[in-house]
């Protein structure tokens, strides 16, 4: 799964209560949608609360610890289900058995495409710095979640802009003047480009940082995509 870039997340049970069906070090692979595919971790009465945890832990991409309490032990922390305390969601566990087990629930997310349209001085420098970053430098967008730079600077920038446009990417940055962007959406716009993906466009492309050479270009447009990227997942 990860090498065919599909998330998924894994459930391991890190500490155990009182009688359970699973032990400490038992594992599980479950699906973005919550689903078991193989392991065990415990039945039906606790499969629910851990398919809820790898759906937030995937959508976040963040770890989540769970917390699978029976009834009276709930009562006892003073805990309700699905409230989270120091880091901790706790669940109800509703096993026969009654017993109380921690669950570490790690997602595993594909990296974001990163899509640099130009082979300009600043094309070449963000691809660069990107590198450093958790990005995929593609060729071409291949997802709604990629990330689209049209860095053309004047080598066919719009049927560049256009293609960015249509491919349904989570952003799109294009380099140069607000001027020239204000003529390449007319243009655009002319020729049947979709008006919400004009609105949506970045243009200049980066964060207002007073970048003049092409590094410090490249540094704005990173610090912007990472921006959208961290504001998409919460």
């Amino acid at each position: 799964m990860r090498t065919a870039g599909t998330p998924f997340a894994t459930a391991t049970i890190v500490r155990t209560m009182d009688s359970t069906s699973a032990g400490a070090g038992a594992r599980a692979l479950l699906s973005a949608e919550g689903e078991l595919i193989e392991g065990w971790v415990g039945g039906g009465c606790v499969r629910a609360a851990l398919g809820r945890a790898a759906r937030s832990a995937v959508a976040r991409g963040e770890p989540v610890l769970v917390a699978l309490r029976p009834d009276d032990r709930l009562a006892a922390e003073g805990a309700e289900p699905c409230e989270v305390r120091d880091g901790m969601i706790y669940e109800r566990n509703g096993c026969a058995s009654k017993g109380s087990m921690d669950v570490f629930v790690e997602p595993f997310v594909p990296l974001p495409d990163l899509v640099v349209m130009g082979e300009g001085p600043v094309a070449r420098a963000l691809r660069a710095l990107a590198r450093g970053f958790d990005f995929r430098l593609c060729e071409a967008a291949t997802g709604p979640g990629a990330y689209v730079v049209v860095a053309t600077q004047g080598k066919g920038d719009a049927r560049a802009l256009a293609e960015a446009l249509g491919a349904g990417a989570a952003h799109v940055a294009f380099v140069g003047s607000r001027r020239k962007a204000a003529a390449l959406r007319e243009k655009l716009a002319g020729q049947g480009a979709d008006a919400a993906a004009l609105a949506a466009l970045s243009a200049p492309a980066g964060l207002d940082i007073g970048a003049e050479t092409p590094d410090e270009i490249a540094l704005s447009i990173l610090a912007e995509i990472v921006q959208v990227r961290r504001k998409g997942a919460r």
